[in-house]
């Protein structure tokens, strides 16, 4: 009998495999992303932000799309979870976009950043206590390796800067073209989660 190896995070393989070590590799990236920018100044610090900006946009919605709706049904108490996390996320978009209309070297963009990262940071431990831990404990590696790809294909399709208010079905209906991103990037990973549409 052979053993089968579990990704580990940080392990290549996990990311594409493991959609809880997918997440929490990009929660890393994130984190880096954030000294980055604080680090750095003029042209530098522009493009990390924009890099950034984009990191954060793919992967909410990545988790709206894919982990979100499978924590709502995949375990006790997951509808609150859910609801408690897009609350989060509704909050740091709103300043994520009052950041993004900023010029990066304006005196009051490092104040806001630091509430931007405060705010995702607890968010990232709040996913990690609340929703990722519970997301591989009721599910088997199969289903975490094609949520994995759910991910990766509704990154392939996300808006690129961040909607404040789109965090739910019925915004995105709403907001018309936008909307039809959304509905390409759900098919997409329904097919590639292996769904009929």
């Amino acid at each position: 009998m052979s053993q089968v190896e579990t990704p580990q995070a940080g392990d290549d393989r996990a990311a594409d495999d493991d959609v809880v070590a997918l997440l929490m590799r990009q929660h890393g990236d994130i984190r880096n992303l954030f000294d980055e920018v604080e680090g750095s100044e003029g042209d530098e610090r522009r493009d990390a932000f924009r890099r950034l900006v984009r990191l954060l946009a793919v992967h909410e919605t990545a988790e709206e799309e894919v982990v979100h709706p499978f924590a709502r049904r995949g375990f006790p108490g997951g509808e609150q979870v859910v609801e408690d996390r897009l609350a989060e996320e509704r909050a740091a978009k709103e300043t994520l976009a009052e950041l993004d209309g900023m010029d990066t070297d304006s005196p009051a963009f490092l104040p806001r950043l630091m509430k931007l990262r405060s705010a995702v940071q607890e968010h990232a431990r709040a996913e990690e206590r609340y929703e990722f831990t519970h997301i591989r404990r009721s599910t088997d590696a199969a289903k975490l390796a094609s949520m994995a790809r759910g991910v990766k294909a509704a990154e392939a399709m996300a808006p690129t800067r961040p909607h404040p208010g789109v965090e739910s079905a019925a915004a995105n209906v709403a907001l018309g073209p936008l909307a039809a991103l959304m509905d390409r990037t759900k098919d997409a990973v329904r097919k590639a989660m292996g769904k009929d549409g």
